[in-house]
């Protein structure tokens, strides 16, 4: 059972507040296309990372409630107007907030679709850009949507309004200021995975989809808005009693995040059927919200390690679930992708999850990779192995193996090179 103290309040913008037809401000209506958490109901924020130069708007997105942010990058050309990376559900509300942007830095001109496979960002393209119909949309080069194949028409993006990015960054419409990189495709049996690494240089920024992470200690400032599902997660069982206070509310967010990026943690203790549902009949809490006391796990005393390992100090990490299950099938693809993003000159990223903006540098970048690099001496610019290579425990690894192995043997993804 949750028990709600009001002593943790959200952060919320004023306006917001006052508006008394919220949900029509908040609303998402095309959600059934990714049914992803939070549905139809969408909330936003928008941070300004660079002063006058750089934006970001989050929302959250997740399943049942494993839950994360998904972000969307503002950046203002020197000759006037916006660049959008990775856009985000449109509502009311986060349209009235890119306006209040636009008015005072002019027009979207650009509006980049990242990732090739990526459904949590493909689905909000077509709606975002038929606000803008005056952009130019440029999606990266080997699109696909799982489990079908969609055009990008289906997706709501005009071929009028859209093209490919070209394989040459040179050649771009806003190459004055920008780089990019394609990584990929890289061939997943069912797909593909593509993403596309843009570097600004005036601010010395670098903005990523979902190749990067960084993982913070505490709870995003969206999470913030909507606690219950941290508080919710915060629980050891389904019998467990919390009450809302800034450490329950940590504990919860630590534990989503193992989720998010495991699945399944070792320290998690899946329960049979049987025993959940009995269980379920005896919880004190069998609201709806609280899907009527099914809680089929237990979690063991050392998930605190386990996410002080997985989180790296807030370093840079490739999540788990690409480093076992996509980066490891092209290596070589993805390390000379590596080794031109290291080339520039950047001191910020920008992932599109989790938290941001994390300083960095090319060198640090370059590490978080290491984990494919050969046993012998390491490629590229910067030589010699990192100790900040992140290297997660076999426990919690274990069921991303089972989930490798199943796929392989069933002839569903190339097996690792």
């Amino acid at each position: 059972m949750i028990k709600t103290t009001g002593n943790v309040k959200a952060k919320i913008d004023p306006q917001r507040q006052s508006d008394g037809n919220r949900s029509r401000d908040w609303s998402w209506p095309y959600w059934p296309a990714a049914p992803l958490y939070p549905y139809g109901q969408r909330r936003t924020i928008c941070r300004e990372v660079v002063k006058g130069k750089i934006w970001i708007f989050e929302q959250l997105q997740g399943i049942l409630y494993v839950i994360i942010p998904v972000r969307m990058t503002l950046i203002k050309l020197m000759s006037g107007g916006l660049l959008v990376y990775a856009p985000v559900a449109p509502t009311r509300e986060c349209i009235r907030m890119v306006k209040e942007v636009i008015s005072q830095h002019g027009e979207i001109k650009y509006i980049i679709l990242p990732t090739a496979s990526g459904i949590e960002h493909k689905v909000f393209a077509g709606p975002f850009a038929k606000r803008f119909p005056q952009a130019q949309v440029f999606v990266s080069p080997s699109q696909w949507t799982f489990p079908i194949n969609l055009p990008l028409s289906w997706l709501g993006l005009s071929n009028r309004q859209t093209q490919v990015l070209p394989s040459d960054s040179a050649t771009a419409p806003f190459a004055e200021e920008f780089d990019y990189a394609i990584l990929g495709p890289i061939d997943l049996g069912l797909g593909s995975f593509e993403e596309v690494a843009v570097f600004h240089r005036r601010s010395r920024t670098l903005l990523v989809t979902d190749s990067l992470v960084s993982i913070p200690l505490t709870p995003p400032e969206i999470l913030q808005l909507d606690p219950y599902p941290m508080l919710f997660h915060a629980r050891d069982n389904g019998f467990d009693v919390v009450e809302d206070t800034p450490a329950i509310r940590r504990k919860g967010w630590q534990r989503m995040a193992l989720f998010a990026l495991y699945f399944r943690p070792g320290a998690l203790e899946v329960i049979g059927t049987k025993q959940s549902f009995q269980e379920a009949c005896q919880a004190p809490d069998r609201s709806k919200k609280a899907y009527f006391g099914l809680f089929p796990a237990q979690w063991q005393p050392d998930w605190q390690r386990s996410f002080a390992t997985i989180r790296q100090g807030g370093n840079l990490i490739v999540a788990p679930i690409l480093q076992t299950l996509i980066f490891n099938r092209e290596p070589e693809t993805v390390l000379n992708w590596v080794d031109l993003v290291a080339q520039w000159n950047f001191r910020r990223i920008i992932p599109a999850h989790l938290d941001a903006p994390v300083l960095s540098t090319p060198r640090q970048f370059n590490q978080a990779f290491d984990f494919l690099q050969p046993k012998s001496p390491k490629r590229g610019l910067f030589a010699g192995r990192s100790k900040a290579s992140a290297s997660f425990p076999e426990a919690d690894l274990n069921f991303l193996h089972q989930c490798d192995q199943f796929l392989c043997d069933r002839g569903i993804t190339p097996p690792p090179k």
